[in-house]
């Protein structure tokens, strides 16, 4: 086929959409009983400050592009479409396969996708938003007519079990979009930040070229995630209102007339700080964390296939994704469906 017309050309603005939704959770089912028998906490204690009952957690034989392949699968699948229509492939993740090659290049081969280009995309939990902002753009200048977005995390493989602010918190799992010309779910704008000044607040320090794998890495649990969860819980609810706020005036919009919030599913606590900044009700927010923690980079696109599956977002509805995570990183996007 030839290439789309892009925007540049004079031709009326290309609308890029969603054309397909799938997502992958693992079968074991971690609960806060079973982190009771692991570590010093209780499950009043996690549901009190989290909001989470239970998470999922892989097979030992599973790792992040296994869990992409099956949630694109079903992506593919729901938009009627076939590996071999897939011009890119972007996989947001923060815990790849390996550091080289890119996570996305396993995805590529696993599916049988010859025809995509392919790389991975790091912004933490707000990865998927980040994602779905740069497809969208491959779409609409005309690059690319199929794109493929993934965000996937199989955070029990750097969580340090032992550490029970941390290792309560996060589960694995994978979710997927397919975004195309003319479909449901028009992507009308987005807003994406980063400050790298409080990159030490959120970081898993070990594994990299600052500090190579060594059995003095290994032996100080620096290839674990750290975290500082005050100050990550005061920067996370203002700045995902903020970016909520801006995404919405740049699409011309209020709060007051969004249909459905997609929050990253970090914290019960921190969803409910920001949608009451927003002046929302949190009947309008879609949550899942009590049954699957924080799941990063794939915690919003599990809510939004989940929302959708349930009926809670419907034709017309302007539904708003909102993202913050380590770099640190936040992101809004605002969808019509």
């Amino acid at each position: 086929m030839p290439p789309l017309t892009p925007e540049a050309s004079g031709s009326a603005p290309v609308s890029v959409g969603i054309r397909g939704l799938g997502f992958y959770v693992p079968e074991k089912v971690l609960t806060n009983a079973d982190l009771e028998q692991l570590v010093e906490t209780s499950d009043e204690w996690i549901r009190a400050r989290t909001g989470i009952r239970q998470r999922r957690v892989v097979a030992e034989t599973q790792a992040a592009s296994d869990l992409s392949v099956a949630a694109a699968t079903a992506a593919l699948a729901d938009a009627r479409l076939t590996p071999e229509d897939l011009d890119l492939i972007l996989v947001a993740t923060m815990t790849p396969d390996m550091p080289c090659p890119s996570t996305a290049c396993l995805v590529q081969a696993k599916l049988g996708a010859p025809r995509a280009a392919a790389f991975d995309l790091s912004a933490a939990c707000s990865g998927f938003v980040y994602g779905l902002a740069c497809g969208q753009q491959f779409v609409a200048s005309g690059a690319y007519r199929h794109v493929l977005v993934i965000g996937a995390e199989v955070l029990s493989r750097v969580v340090d079990w032992r550490d029970r602010s941390t290792c309560v918190l996060f589960g694995d799992g994978a979710g997927a979009a397919i975004l195309g010309v003319g479909a449901r779910g028009r992507i009308l704008g987005s807003y994406l930040g980063s400050d790298g000044t409080k990159a030490d607040l959120l970081k898993v320090p070990g594994g990299g070229s600052r500090i190579p794998a060594s059995h003095a890495s290994v032996d100080q649990g620096l290839h674990y995630l750290k975290m500082n969860g005050t100050e990550v819980f005061k920067l996370a609810t203002r700045t995902m209102a903020e970016a909520a706020e801006r995404a919405l005036a740049q699409c011309h919009l209020t709060a007051d007339q969004v249909a459905c919030v997609i929050p990253h599913q970090a914290n019960l606590r921190i969803i409910t700080a920001v949608v009451e900044r927003l002046g929302l009700p949190l009947e309008k927010v879609y949550l899942n964390v009590e049954r699957y923690g924080n799941m990063s980079a794939a915690s919003t696109i599990v809510a939004l296939c989940e929302a959708v599956q349930e009926g809670r977002i419907k034709p017309g509805d302007i539904v708003l994704l909102v993202a913050f995570g380590a770099g640190l990183t936040w992101g809004a996007l605002v969808l019509r469906w």
